[in-house]
Protein backbone atom coordinates (compact mmCIF):
# COMPACT_ATOMS: atom_id res chain seq x y z
CA UNK A 1 0.00 0.00 0.00
CA UNK A 2 1.51 3.50 -0.56
CA UNK A 3 0.69 5.49 2.00
CA UNK A 4 1.57 8.89 0.24
CA UNK A 5 -1.43 8.16 -1.99
CA UNK A 6 -3.55 7.00 0.22
CA UNK A 7 -3.22 10.24 2.15
CA UNK A 8 -4.67 11.73 -0.84
CA UNK A 9 -6.99 9.64 -1.14
CA UNK A 10 -8.43 10.37 2.55
CA UNK A 11 -8.02 13.97 1.77
CA UNK A 12 -10.37 13.83 -1.42
CA UNK A 13 -13.08 11.60 0.57
CA UNK A 14 -13.20 14.35 3.06
CA UNK A 15 -13.20 17.78 0.18
CA UNK A 16 -15.54 16.34 -2.02
CA UNK A 17 -19.16 14.50 -0.79
CA UNK A 18 -19.47 12.18 -4.16
CA UNK A 19 -16.01 10.80 -3.32
CA UNK A 20 -16.22 7.03 -1.62
CA UNK A 21 -15.35 6.64 1.91
CA UNK A 22 -12.14 4.43 2.36
CA UNK A 23 -12.29 0.92 3.07
CA UNK A 24 -12.44 -0.53 6.46
CA UNK A 25 -9.36 -2.68 5.69
CA UNK A 26 -7.31 -0.07 3.93
CA UNK A 27 -7.96 2.22 6.88
CA UNK A 28 -6.35 -0.18 9.48
CA UNK A 29 -3.96 -0.70 7.51
CA UNK A 30 -3.12 2.99 6.86
CA UNK A 31 -3.20 3.74 10.69
CA UNK A 32 -1.19 0.56 11.57
CA UNK A 33 1.52 1.65 9.28
CA UNK A 34 1.98 5.26 9.89
CA UNK A 35 1.69 4.80 14.04
CA UNK A 36 4.08 1.46 13.78
CA UNK A 37 6.68 1.47 11.16
CA UNK A 38 8.18 4.25 11.41
CA UNK A 39 7.20 5.64 8.41
CA UNK A 40 8.21 9.70 9.22
CA UNK A 41 7.65 10.75 5.38
CA UNK A 42 3.58 9.76 5.63
CA UNK A 43 3.18 10.97 9.12
CA UNK A 44 4.55 14.04 8.83
CA UNK A 45 3.17 14.45 5.11
CA UNK A 46 -0.44 13.23 6.97
CA UNK A 47 -0.31 15.96 9.72
CA UNK A 48 0.94 18.86 7.42
CA UNK A 49 -1.71 18.45 5.10
CA UNK A 50 -4.26 18.00 7.37
CA UNK A 51 -3.19 21.45 9.30
CA UNK A 52 -3.66 23.02 5.52
CA UNK A 53 -7.32 22.33 5.40
CA UNK A 54 -7.92 23.35 8.63
CA UNK A 55 -6.34 26.73 7.58
CA UNK A 56 -8.77 26.14 4.42
CA UNK A 57 -12.27 25.91 6.36
CA UNK A 58 -11.62 27.83 9.64
CA UNK A 59 -7.79 29.61 9.36
CA UNK A 60 -5.45 30.30 12.14
CA UNK A 61 -8.42 30.70 14.58
CA UNK A 62 -8.86 28.49 18.15
CA UNK A 63 -12.17 28.23 19.29
CA UNK A 64 -12.42 28.46 23.44
CA UNK A 65 -14.99 25.75 25.42
CA UNK A 66 -15.24 26.91 28.86
CA UNK A 67 -15.70 23.58 30.54
CA UNK A 68 -18.07 23.46 33.55
CA UNK A 69 -17.67 20.13 35.49
CA UNK A 70 -20.74 20.71 37.44
CA UNK A 71 -20.70 16.78 39.14
CA UNK A 72 -18.76 14.08 39.59
CA UNK A 73 -21.40 11.27 40.87
CA UNK A 74 -22.49 9.15 37.99
CA UNK A 75 -24.79 6.00 38.13
CA UNK A 76 -22.82 4.50 35.39
CA UNK A 77 -19.42 1.88 35.70
CA UNK A 78 -17.48 2.18 32.72
CA UNK A 79 -14.42 0.12 33.57
CA UNK A 80 -12.17 3.40 32.72
CA UNK A 81 -13.41 6.03 34.08
CA UNK A 82 -12.41 7.75 37.93
CA UNK A 83 -15.90 8.74 38.82
CA UNK A 84 -17.54 5.59 38.27
CA UNK A 85 -20.02 4.89 40.72
CA UNK A 86 -17.70 1.71 42.42
CA UNK A 87 -14.97 4.00 43.05
CA UNK A 88 -15.50 4.56 46.33
CA UNK A 89 -11.92 6.73 47.00
CA UNK A 90 -13.66 9.76 44.71
CA UNK A 91 -14.77 12.57 46.62
CA UNK A 92 -18.12 13.39 45.66
CA UNK A 93 -19.41 17.22 44.96
CA UNK A 94 -22.09 18.86 43.54
CA UNK A 95 -22.34 22.49 42.25
CA UNK A 96 -25.29 24.67 42.91
CA UNK A 97 -26.60 26.93 40.15
CA UNK A 98 -25.45 29.89 41.83
CA UNK A 99 -21.67 28.35 41.45
CA UNK A 100 -22.31 26.95 37.85
CA UNK A 101 -23.58 30.85 37.17
CA UNK A 102 -20.28 31.92 39.12
CA UNK A 103 -18.38 30.05 36.41
CA UNK A 104 -20.23 31.93 33.53
CA UNK A 105 -19.41 35.25 34.91
CA UNK A 106 -15.80 34.03 34.95
CA UNK A 107 -15.73 32.91 32.16
CA UNK A 108 -17.87 35.69 30.22
CA UNK A 109 -15.82 38.41 31.56
CA UNK A 110 -12.45 35.99 29.94
CA UNK A 111 -14.06 35.95 26.15
CA UNK A 112 -15.42 32.59 26.44
CA UNK A 113 -18.76 32.85 24.49
CA UNK A 114 -19.16 28.78 24.64
CA UNK A 115 -19.85 27.06 28.04
CA UNK A 116 -19.99 23.29 28.42
CA UNK A 117 -21.90 21.55 31.15
CA UNK A 118 -20.17 17.90 31.80
CA UNK A 119 -20.79 15.85 34.69
CA UNK A 120 -21.41 12.19 35.34
CA UNK A 121 -24.87 10.70 35.04
CA UNK A 122 -26.38 12.26 37.90
CA UNK A 123 -29.84 11.80 38.79
CA UNK A 124 -30.04 14.52 41.57
CA UNK A 125 -29.49 17.23 38.49
CA UNK A 126 -33.27 16.70 36.93
CA UNK A 127 -34.20 17.24 33.30
CA UNK A 128 -36.30 20.69 34.60
CA UNK A 129 -33.13 21.72 36.79
CA UNK A 130 -31.18 21.22 34.04
CA UNK A 131 -33.25 22.79 31.76
CA UNK A 132 -33.86 25.44 34.58
CA UNK A 133 -29.90 26.10 34.62
CA UNK A 134 -29.77 26.52 30.73
CA UNK A 135 -32.27 28.90 30.54
CA UNK A 136 -30.30 31.21 33.23
CA UNK A 137 -27.28 30.51 31.09
CA UNK A 138 -29.01 31.84 28.20
CA UNK A 139 -31.24 35.05 29.67
CA UNK A 140 -27.98 36.51 30.48
CA UNK A 141 -25.58 35.49 28.00
CA UNK A 142 -27.96 35.11 24.65
CA UNK A 143 -25.02 35.55 22.42
CA UNK A 144 -23.00 32.54 24.10
CA UNK A 145 -23.35 28.97 23.48
CA UNK A 146 -24.51 26.44 25.79
CA UNK A 147 -23.57 22.75 25.72
CA UNK A 148 -24.02 19.69 27.37
CA UNK A 149 -22.21 16.40 28.15
CA UNK A 150 -23.91 14.27 30.48
CA UNK A 151 -24.15 11.18 29.03
CA UNK A 152 -27.65 8.63 27.29
CA UNK A 153 -30.61 10.49 28.07
CA UNK A 154 -34.49 9.78 26.84
CA UNK A 155 -36.10 12.12 23.44
CA UNK A 156 -38.03 13.86 25.57
CA UNK A 157 -35.43 15.25 27.76
CA UNK A 158 -32.79 16.40 25.22
CA UNK A 159 -35.76 18.13 23.48
CA UNK A 160 -36.61 19.54 26.97
CA UNK A 161 -33.09 21.26 26.63
CA UNK A 162 -32.90 22.10 23.28
CA UNK A 163 -35.71 24.18 23.95
CA UNK A 164 -35.02 25.90 26.74
CA UNK A 165 -31.74 27.23 25.07
CA UNK A 166 -28.92 24.20 24.78
CA UNK A 167 -27.23 24.47 20.98
CA UNK A 168 -24.92 21.69 21.67
CA UNK A 169 -24.36 18.15 22.63
CA UNK A 170 -21.51 16.11 23.94
CA UNK A 171 -21.50 12.27 23.66
CA UNK A 172 -18.54 10.17 22.58
CA UNK A 173 -19.57 6.75 21.41
CA UNK A 174 -16.37 5.44 22.74
CA UNK A 175 -15.92 2.52 20.21
CA UNK A 176 -18.49 1.82 17.14
CA UNK A 177 -17.67 -1.94 17.85
CA UNK A 178 -19.92 -4.24 19.76
CA UNK A 179 -17.63 -6.96 21.50
CA UNK A 180 -15.14 -3.31 22.37
CA UNK A 181 -17.91 -1.68 23.40
CA UNK A 182 -18.77 -4.66 26.48
CA UNK A 183 -14.84 -5.01 26.93
CA UNK A 184 -15.08 -1.73 28.22
CA UNK A 185 -18.34 -1.40 29.80
CA UNK A 186 -20.69 -3.29 32.21
CA UNK A 187 -23.28 -5.71 31.18
CA UNK A 188 -25.90 -3.13 31.38
CA UNK A 189 -24.46 -0.55 29.18
CA UNK A 190 -25.18 -0.94 25.40
CA UNK A 191 -23.67 0.47 22.23
CA UNK A 192 -26.72 0.63 20.52
CA UNK A 193 -28.92 3.09 22.82
CA UNK A 194 -25.75 5.48 22.62
CA UNK A 195 -25.74 5.32 19.00
CA UNK A 196 -29.31 5.56 18.87
CA UNK A 197 -28.77 8.89 21.46
CA UNK A 198 -26.87 10.73 19.18
CA UNK A 199 -28.90 9.91 15.70
CA UNK A 200 -31.90 11.69 17.97
CA UNK A 201 -29.72 14.24 18.92
CA UNK A 202 -28.48 15.56 15.52
CA UNK A 203 -32.61 14.89 14.52
CA UNK A 204 -33.78 17.31 17.55
CA UNK A 205 -31.44 20.26 15.98
CA UNK A 206 -28.21 20.33 18.26
CA UNK A 207 -24.88 20.29 17.25
CA UNK A 208 -23.68 17.13 18.07
CA UNK A 209 -20.03 15.97 19.23
CA UNK A 210 -19.14 12.46 19.38
CA UNK A 211 -15.49 10.62 19.71
CA UNK A 212 -13.33 7.93 20.86
CA UNK A 213 -10.23 6.62 22.75
CA UNK A 214 -7.34 6.31 21.12
CA UNK A 215 -5.23 3.25 22.88
CA UNK A 216 -8.13 1.93 25.01
CA UNK A 217 -7.94 -2.02 26.32
CA UNK A 218 -8.47 -4.32 23.35
CA UNK A 219 -8.44 -2.24 20.92
CA UNK A 220 -7.16 -2.79 17.68
CA UNK A 221 -6.74 -0.88 14.35
CA UNK A 222 -9.43 -2.30 12.88
CA UNK A 223 -11.50 -0.98 15.93
CA UNK A 224 -10.12 2.89 15.02
CA UNK A 225 -11.50 1.99 11.40
CA UNK A 226 -14.87 1.14 12.54
CA UNK A 227 -15.07 4.31 14.22
CA UNK A 228 -14.10 6.18 11.67
CA UNK A 229 -16.78 4.61 9.57
CA UNK A 230 -19.56 5.11 12.03
CA UNK A 231 -18.55 9.00 12.13
CA UNK A 232 -18.95 9.00 8.26
CA UNK A 233 -22.38 7.46 9.30
CA UNK A 234 -23.28 10.22 12.00
CA UNK A 235 -21.71 13.08 10.08
CA UNK A 236 -21.04 15.13 13.56
CA UNK A 237 -20.47 18.79 14.18
CA UNK A 238 -17.31 17.97 16.45
CA UNK A 239 -15.13 15.27 17.02
CA UNK A 240 -13.58 14.89 20.18
CA UNK A 241 -10.82 12.57 20.77
CA UNK A 242 -7.89 12.02 23.42
CA UNK A 243 -5.51 8.98 24.19
CA UNK A 244 -6.88 6.44 27.01
CA UNK A 245 -4.83 7.77 30.40
CA UNK A 246 -5.33 4.75 33.02
CA UNK A 247 -6.88 5.61 36.76
CA UNK A 248 -5.73 4.18 39.83
CA UNK A 249 -9.32 3.51 41.26
CA UNK A 250 -10.50 1.64 37.58
CA UNK A 251 -10.36 -2.45 36.33
CA UNK A 252 -7.85 -0.74 33.70
CA UNK A 253 -5.31 0.86 36.46
CA UNK A 254 -2.46 -0.97 35.36
CA UNK A 255 -3.60 -1.13 31.19
CA UNK A 256 -0.84 0.77 29.02
CA UNK A 257 -2.06 4.97 27.80
CA UNK A 258 -2.38 5.75 24.34
CA UNK A 259 0.02 6.81 22.46
CA UNK A 260 0.84 10.63 21.27
CA UNK A 261 1.66 9.58 17.78
CA UNK A 262 -1.33 7.15 17.46
CA UNK A 263 -3.40 9.85 19.22
CA UNK A 264 -2.24 12.43 16.43
CA UNK A 265 -2.55 10.27 13.64
CA UNK A 266 -6.11 9.76 14.25
CA UNK A 267 -6.96 13.41 14.56
CA UNK A 268 -4.98 14.34 11.58
CA UNK A 269 -7.17 11.77 9.28
CA UNK A 270 -10.37 12.97 11.44
CA UNK A 271 -9.29 16.47 9.82
CA UNK A 272 -8.88 14.80 6.46
CA UNK A 273 -12.05 12.94 6.74
CA UNK A 274 -14.29 15.62 8.07
CA UNK A 275 -12.81 18.72 7.25
CA UNK A 276 -15.57 21.03 8.68
CA UNK A 277 -15.71 19.13 12.29
CA UNK A 278 -14.73 21.24 14.99
CA UNK A 279 -11.90 19.04 16.43
CA UNK A 280 -10.74 19.78 20.37
CA UNK A 281 -6.88 19.11 21.52
CA UNK A 282 -7.50 17.86 24.79
CA UNK A 283 -6.88 18.06 28.01
CA UNK A 284 -5.07 14.53 27.91
CA UNK A 285 -3.30 14.98 24.75
CA UNK A 286 -1.65 17.75 27.60
CA UNK A 287 -1.45 15.02 30.15
CA UNK A 288 0.41 12.58 28.28
CA UNK A 289 2.94 15.01 26.59
CA UNK A 290 3.92 18.72 27.63
CA UNK A 291 3.47 20.22 24.39
CA UNK A 292 0.34 17.58 23.86
CA UNK A 293 -2.07 20.33 22.89
CA UNK A 294 0.08 22.08 21.03
CA UNK A 295 0.83 19.08 18.43
CA UNK A 296 -2.79 18.26 18.17
CA UNK A 297 -3.15 21.59 16.85
CA UNK A 298 -0.63 21.01 14.20
CA UNK A 299 -2.53 17.57 13.56
CA UNK A 300 -5.43 20.17 12.46
CA UNK A 301 -7.54 20.59 15.81
CA UNK A 302 -8.94 23.43 16.33
CA UNK A 303 -10.93 23.90 20.13
CA UNK A 304 -9.03 24.16 22.98
CA UNK A 305 -11.14 23.47 26.46
CA UNK A 306 -10.12 25.35 29.50
CA UNK A 307 -11.65 24.78 32.86
CA UNK A 308 -14.27 26.99 34.15
CA UNK A 309 -14.84 25.09 37.45
CA UNK A 310 -14.04 26.00 40.97
CA UNK A 311 -10.61 25.52 41.77
CA UNK A 312 -11.32 23.85 45.17
CA UNK A 313 -13.70 20.95 42.83
CA UNK A 314 -11.20 20.27 40.02
CA UNK A 315 -8.79 17.51 41.56
CA UNK A 316 -12.06 15.97 42.69
CA UNK A 317 -13.34 15.81 38.57
CA UNK A 318 -10.45 13.16 37.48
CA UNK A 319 -11.43 10.91 34.69
CA UNK A 320 -7.79 9.48 35.06
CA UNK A 321 -4.98 10.12 36.70
CA UNK A 322 -2.26 13.07 36.60
CA UNK A 323 -4.69 15.56 34.70
CA UNK A 324 -2.72 18.95 34.11
CA UNK A 325 -4.80 22.00 35.06
CA UNK A 326 -5.95 21.47 38.44
CA UNK A 327 -4.88 24.10 40.08
CA UNK A 328 -4.64 27.66 38.12
CA UNK A 329 -7.30 30.29 38.37
CA UNK A 330 -9.20 30.65 35.08
CA UNK A 331 -8.05 33.72 33.87
CA UNK A 332 -4.34 32.04 34.36
CA UNK A 333 -5.30 29.39 32.84
CA UNK A 334 -6.66 31.54 29.20
CA UNK A 335 -3.65 33.46 29.53
CA UNK A 336 -1.24 30.20 29.39
CA UNK A 337 -3.11 28.40 26.92
CA UNK A 338 -2.94 31.74 24.53
CA UNK A 339 0.90 31.71 24.65
CA UNK A 340 1.33 27.97 23.56
CA UNK A 341 -1.47 28.67 21.01
CA UNK A 342 0.43 31.36 19.67
CA UNK A 343 3.50 29.33 19.56
CA UNK A 344 2.13 27.03 16.71
CA UNK A 345 1.11 30.29 14.48
CA UNK A 346 -2.72 30.07 15.52
CA UNK A 347 -4.49 32.32 17.80
CA UNK A 348 -7.21 32.02 20.27
CA UNK A 349 -10.44 34.22 19.06
CA UNK A 350 -13.35 35.11 21.56
CA UNK A 351 -15.90 33.77 19.58
CA UNK A 352 -18.99 30.94 19.71
CA UNK A 353 -17.19 29.10 16.79
CA UNK A 354 -19.78 27.17 15.22
CA UNK A 355 -19.54 24.29 13.01
CA UNK A 356 -19.56 24.50 9.15
CA UNK A 357 -20.91 21.07 9.55
CA UNK A 358 -24.62 21.66 8.69
CA UNK A 359 -27.27 22.29 11.00
CA UNK A 360 -30.78 23.70 11.39
CA UNK A 361 -30.53 26.92 12.90
CA UNK A 362 -32.73 28.51 15.43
Amino acid sequence: MDNLKFIEKLKNSGLNEGQAFPLREELAIFIRAVTEENDEESFRLLLSEARKVTDTYYGKDIYLRGLIEFTNYCRNDCYYCGIRRSNKNADRYRLTEDEIMSCCDTGYILGYRTFVLQGGEDLYYTPEKIAEIVRKIKKKYPDCAVTLSIGEKNREDYLLWYEAGADRYLLRHETADNIHYQALHPEEMNLDNRKKCLFTLKEIGYQVGSGFMVGSPYQTFYNLADDLIFLNELKPHMIGIGPFVPHKDTPFKDMKAGSLRETLVMIAILRLLFPKALIPATTSLGTIAKNGREQGILAGANVVMPNLSPVNVRKKYMLYDNKICTGEEAAECKVCLEKRVEKTGCRIVDARGDSLVEYRRR
